[in-house]
């Protein structure tokens, strides 16, 4: 398959970025060879995947390469953590042009069933008690996903809040220029808890939550409404309509592949 075919699904600017990031390829076992794909094929084929929504067996014969090979490439990077790397080198990016608008942060989450159940599913309240899961999804001022994550979809918001701030505070070290200090986090009635209210204020960050039963959301709506828009974002990606991954490791790598492929087109259209 010709690199022009599929150049619109995996651009040269993001290949680049992408590139340095995947790990080498192992030597065969059974002949000593290497893998004779290339990667940036493998990572079209992924891509297209998650975009498409089909299912291995089904991706087109002009990549050229097996379902199998294809499915145990994305275990592999999967398991390696090249998804989050991504995510984190494009954010690096966008903070670096002055994009990136930490003001403010807000945390939202959607259900999604899930097909074939597995760790991290629960019957829906939403879905008349099917098994599925929640996305979670902590982003800027601006929409743009910092930081994603999988629960239950019979668990509470408030719980999958703290680990998705934590995970973004790790990322702040102004020794290397990297700068993820969120001053004010924006989140709807479903978060208005004594812990949160006590720990947030103790990472120095503003709590922006509506009380229950004493104040109403739609003031935060003016905020909120940025949340609301980037959880549409992931629909665009089909394969995450409904959880197919037993497994919330494979189903968070895809996950964050998409949250990836939004910032990426975000920088691409405020930087030209």
């Amino acid at each position: 398959m010709g690199r022009g075919t599929w150049s619109w699904i995996v651009p040269d600017c993001l290949w680049e970025i992408a590139k340095p990031l995947i790990p080498p390829s192992k030597v065969l076992s059974q002949g000593g060879g290497t893998q004779d794909t290339p990667d940036e094929t493998l990572f079209a084929a992924i891509v297209y995947v998650l975009v498409s929504g089909c299912a291995w067996r089904a991706l087109p014969p002009c990549f050229g390469i097996s379902k199998s090979t294809a499915h145990r490439r994305f275990m592999i990077w999967s398991r390696a953590g090249v998804r989050g790397r991504l995510h984190e080198t494009v954010l690096d990016r966008i903070d670096q042009c002055g994009l990136l608008d930490l003001t403010r942060t807000v945390h939202d989450s959607a259900h999604v069933r899930a097909k074939n159940g597995g760790e991290l599913t629960g019957p829906s309240p939403v879905d008349r008690g099917k098994a599925g899961s929640k996305m979670h999804v902590l982003s800027d001022g601006h929409g743009l996903p910092l930081i994603v994550g999988v629960s239950a979809a019979n668990t509470h918001d408030s719980p999958g809040l703290k680990p998705m701030v934590a995970g973004l505070l790790s990322r702040h070290d102004p020794h290397r220029g990297r700068h993820y200090k969120p001053r004010k986090l924006h989140a709807d009635k479903a978060h208005d808890t004594p812990e949160l209210r006590k720990w947030l204020p103790g990472k120095h960050i503003a709590v922006r939550i509506a009380r229950m039963g004493i104040e109403s959301s739609e003031r935060l709506d003016r905020r909120r409404w940025v949340s609301e828009r980037t959880m549409s974002w992931p629909t665009g990606h089909r394969r995450l309509n409904h959880r197919y991954e037993r497994h919330p490791r494979n189903y968070l790598a895809f996950l964050g592949l998409a949250a990836a492929l939004c910032c990426y087109k975000r920088l691409i259209r405020l930087t030209t």
